[in-house]
């Protein structure tokens, strides 16, 4: 019988895979909320792009950020740190063997009065499994299968070697109404208002442009303590905008309420105006702590051109961080230098003993410099004349089959490197322009395309792309979303978040090797070893990330709380003058 080191077992109404605080035995609200917070009025939010669909759990379609909030999991994830859940649909878990248990609180309803039941829950997680977004195939991939014994329980038996992953990544299952989707196609885009069990439902759409959600009247979870200062809104609307300059905009004109800003040279040119002057919009700096992961350019290895590493080194050589830095971002960007940055899984320095015997097994696979050189990626001198490291990626290029004739880099048969990066934001564009400019000096054609959100979604989904930007989040305890990222089986299945097409046998053995991990110490080992990998197999060509994040809002209309927070902010924290 399997055995879960799962520590929150003390506990029935949390889960946590770390030692963070928590909040006392029969706590009436957690210590981040504001359970006097005023009810009622309003809040308007930007969103980028447009959507065109209801259901953001499927790949067709796209829906707005905000649509979550129309549902509930069965544990609700920590504001104050990534490894910590607490009690939400479900009352309690108990672990025991192979076996998790749910008991759903009898209270729970959806939005249509109708109770939420194990039923829902089981339907849920078949539905997700097989018609939903790859990634949740990947999330539940260390489950056999789920049942209701009764109304109120619902238990999931878990395969071999699961480990206390697996129980948390189940415990955050937005749990969905089946006799909802009785009579609907589930994998089709959603354009009826769904039902769910959240605080909000859906009260207006305008297609593309906005959506408003209104507060549930006597919102069954409203006094748990896990929810109790939360969603203090009558309403909040979603305006969707082309980009930050018109957010800006928007927030000038007093068409929205509150914005995080991700431009430095914005937040340092663009706030000039007399609402922010005479403090009736009020701007502040945020400490953000969440583990950063890496957010970067994906290089598509199914690509011919891209399969060689060595080109891939030389593709990272160009990007001259320094300059970018100073010139776009402020100087005050860190650069990520980690598949795990701002975090303990970060590797540095060499593999010690422990990394090492994971990694033997694959010696004759792994680039040599895993075990003999720390890995750093390139730097600059900051001035934009990046001539070293030029020369250093022609010298790869060259190894790799790939030489300058005509000014043009061909290969062996003659054929030109011609390079196309999908993009969705006019701010990447921005930042990659130089970059595409740095290619063309060794040869290449590059070209950088701006896709509808509809188009590039697709063009992601059936990876055909040579290069594009993406985030891949992580938490203080990484777990099964490293196969959706990194896994053989995502690389191979469409529509999943495995971009880069990475398939080894040495990064999926470090991969299950986390998940297996019996103690901390051991996860963190394979984790150093996966991270060692993925650097050196340049998958991805690492950007950055700020330690603060910039928000500005109407201080008259709109209050926050200021409590610091892992992610910086939770809009749901906060509430109406």
């Amino acid at each position: 019988m399997l055995l879960l080191a799962l520590p929150a077992q003390a506990r029935t109404d949390l889960i946590t895979l770390g030692s963070a605080p928590q909040p006392p035995v029969g706590y009436t609200h957690l210590p981040y909320a504001n359970p006097d917070a005023p009810q009622g009025g309003a809040i308007t939010l930007p969103g980028e792009g447009g959507f065109d669909s209801l259901n953001p759990f499927i790949l067709r379609g796209t829906a707005p950020d905000t649509i979550l909030q129309i549902w509930q999991p069965l544990f609700k994830l920590s504001d104050s740190d990534s490894v910590t859940e607490y009690a939400e649909l479900a009352q309690s878990v108990q672990v025991a063997g192979n076996q998790v248990t749910f008991t759903l609180n009898p209270a729970a309803r959806f939005s249509d009065g109708t109770q939420v039941t194990a039923a829902d829950v089981v339907w849920t997680y078949n539905t997700l499994i097989a018609q939903g977004a790859p990634f949740y195939a990947g999330e539940y991939a260390e489950v056999a299968g789920a049942a209701a014994p009764n109304p109120q329980t619902v238990v999931f038996t878990l395969k071999p070697g699961a480990g206390p992953d697996t129980v948390f990544n189940l415990a955050g299952l937005y749990v969905l109404p089946a006799h909802f989707w009785a009579h609907r196609d589930f994998a089709a885009p959603l354009r009826d208002p769904p039902i769910g069990s959240g605080p909000y439902v859906v009260s207006h759409v305008d297609w593309g442009s906005s959506i408003t959600y209104t507060h549930v009247p006597q919102f069954w979870a409203q006094n748990l303590p896990a929810d109790k200062g939360f969603n203090n809104f009558q309403s909040v609307t979603e305006l969707f905008l082309a980009d930050k300059p018109a957010e800006i905009a928007a927030l000038r004109a007093g068409q929205i309420d509150a914005l995080v800003e991700n431009s430095a040279t914005a937040w340092a040119r663009a706030y000039d105006f007399p609402a922010v002057r005479n403090g009736q919009i009020k701007r502040a700096l945020v400490p953000e702590t969440l583990p950063a992961g890496i957010t970067g350019l994906v290089f598509n290895t199914r690509r011919p051109d891209l399969a060689d590493a060595r080109v891939r080194h030389a593709l990272t050589l160009a990007f001259d961080f320094p300059w970018t830095n100073r010139v776009f971002l402020g100087g005050d960007a860190i650069r990520e230098t980690s598949y795990f940055s701002s975090s303990a899984m970060s590797s540095a320095g060499l593999p010690g003993p422990a990394e090492r015997a994971l990694l033997a097994p694959f010696a004759a696979q792994i680039p040599p410099a895993v075990f003999t050189t720390p890995f750093a990626l390139p730097t600059t001198d900051g001035s934009g004349y990046d001539l070293p490291n030029l020369r250093a990626a022609l010298a790869l290029l060259g190894q790799a089959g790939w030489h300058i004739r005509n000014f043009t880099l061909v290969n062996a048969a003659g054929r030109p490197m011609r390079l196309t990066i999908l993009l969705q934001s006019e701010a990447d564009a921005r930042i990659l322009l130089p970059y595409a400019h740095n290619l063309g000096l060794l040869g290449m054609s590059v070209s950088l395309r701006l896709l509808d959100p509809a188009s590039y979604q697709a063009r992601l989904e059936n990876f055909d792309f040579d290069m594009t930007p993406a985030s891949f989040p992580v938490s203080d305890d990484p777990g099964s979303e490293q196969l959706a990222y990194w896994g053989c089986a995502a690389a191979q299945t469409p529509g999943s978040y495995n971009l880069a097409g990475v398939c080894t046998p040495a990064t999926e053995a470090m991969i299950k090797a986390e998940l297996a991990a019996a103690a901390p110490a051991q996860k963190q080992t394979a984790i150093h070893a996966l991270d060692r990998l993925l650097l050196n197999g340049w998958y991805v060509l690492p950007y950055y990330y700020w330690n603060t994040e910039r928000l500005a809002w109407w201080q008259t209309k709109v209050a926050n709380p200021g409590i610091p927070l892992q992610l910086g902010h939770d809009f749901s924290l906060w509430w109406a003058k």
